[in-house]
């Protein structure tokens, strides 16, 4: 692989937490190997005024407060002192400094490698740029604190690899996503990010944080997947993919591996899962249209808002234990829910715990619309099974039949409102860690 080593003197009066500046002597920052670069032209935009707003929701089981941080809210990048990169085929590049880079062209066979200090911020901001790699990630990000993959305004982005990828003897991970990072990524701005795969589309070994930007992924394994977690706060995704649209999941702590959405709009289209968040799955708000396997499954499944359809072929909303640090629980607290169940053994809202519906409108079309084994509660909102409203929960097991008003089902279970939150109600483990 031919490569081509650069230095880049540069030095600027910078702002506190962007670079690091430089007094009367020269300071090597940043350092690019195996690259075109150039200085951004001065009449580069530095907006940095679109910028998504979070609110937090009283009650989740998540703690969101400080899930964000403002940079990564900001969907343009400042550029006044970024370094411009043009792709070429054949050349990798390695960012070894912290910094803003502003990358475009079109290539083949080529990654860009982050390879800087763990205290290191990277933007890597895509302008226009196509890279279609045989077997390698197109971004590899091997250390740094934090790497934000943003959009250009108006930028169309792809990336793709054709093959299998390849195994990298040294290193301790599996390389098998598109955009693959070893540490914190964050991907936001006001661009489409357009994302192909033989494996997976993107991956993180840590938190990946999305908060903005247009994504089309098609990936023969997950879209999006993030081993600690994955967070959305806005964004519009369309994906196309053989497992789970998103997946999190961390088998080395119980309390990780959780997928939270303040907003967005979804359209999947998968061979498994939807959504699935091994320790917990927490959306806020946004618009969902989920064709799948399983819609959405977690430990503890917490829904407070959004607009979410749900086709599937298995289990509708899943809470099955796979935290020991969560209870096992779907609770929805607001939102517009339609879920269509395909014919067979299949549940619409299937809990291996508790199953509370505090508000919001659900709409299910299914022969078995709820199963769950602890406790059933149906303290507000509005649940419509088959066209009829329903004043209760009715553990619906396979081989039962609809009669009138669903009260010909068996084994019907409901608690009072004011159970909801005691000691010995299904809300007993909100408290805290769930």
């Amino acid at each position: 692989m031919k490569r081509i080593f650069m230095s880049i003197l540069i030095c600027a009066a910078l702002s506190v937490g962007a670079f690091t500046g430089c007094a009367s002597a020269a300071t090597t920052s940043p350092s690019v190997s195996g690259a075109n670069t150039a200085a951004v032209e001065s009449g580069a935009s530095t907006s940095t005024s679109a910028t998504t707003t979070v609110a937090s929701v009283e009650g989740s089981v998540l703690d969101t407060s400080d899930m964000f941080t403002d940079r990564d809210l900001t969907q343009e990048a400042d550029t006044a002192d970024a370094k411009a990169i043009t792709v070429a085929s054949g050349e990798d590049v390695t960012i070894s400094e912290e910094g803003v880079y502003v990358i475009s062209g079109t290539a083949q066979d080529t990654t860009i490698t982050v390879e800087a200090d763990d205290a290191a911020k990277v933007q890597l901001v895509l302008d226009g740029v196509t890279i279609t790699n045989t077997s390698k990630p197109a971004i590899y990000v091997a250390s740094a604190d934090k790497v934000f993959v943003t959009t250009a305004a108006g930028s169309a982005n792809e990336l793709t690899v054709t093959g299998t990828f390849e195994t990298t003897a040294d290193s301790d991970s599996n390389i098998d996503g598109v955009i693959f990072a070893k540490d914190d990524i964050v991907l936001n701005g006001l661009g489409t990010l357009t994302v192909n795969s033989t494996d997976n589309g993107i991956v993180g070994k840590d938190d990946v944080k999305i908060t903005g930007g247009t994504y089309v992924i098609k990936a023969e394994g997950h879209g999006i997947q993030g081993k600690d977690s994955v967070a959305i706060a806005d964004g519009t995704f369309t994906m196309d993919v053989g497992t789970d649209a998103i997946h999190s999941e961390n088998a080395d702590d119980p309390t990780l591996g959780y997928v939270y959405i303040a907003n967005g709009t979804f359209d999947f289209k998968t061979g498994s899962d939807g959504i699935e968040g091994d320790a917990a799955v927490q959306i806020d708000g946004g618009t969902f249209s989920i064709d799948a396997e399983e819609g959405i499954e977690g430990t503890y499944v917490q829904l407070n808002g959004g607009t979410i359809d749900i086709n599937a072929s298995d289990d509708g909303i899943n809470a099955t234990s796979k935290s020991t640090a969560y209870s096992v629980v779907v609770e929805i607290n607001g939102g517009d829910i339609t879920v269509n169940m395909a014919q067979g053994d299949t549940d619409a809202l299937d809990s291996n715990g508790d199953l509370i519906v505090n508000g919001g409108t659900v709409t299910i079309n299914a022969q078995s619309p709820f199963d769950f084994d602890g406790q059933g509660a149906l303290n507000g909102g509005t649940v419509i099974v088959n066209g009829e409203e329903i004043a209760e929960l009715t553990n619906q097991m396979m081989g039962g039949g609809f009669g009138g008003p669903m009260g010909n089902m068996s084994g019907s279970s409901s608690a009072p409102q004011g159970d909801w939150g005691s000691s010995s109600g299904p809300g007993a483990s909100r408290g805290g860690m769930r």
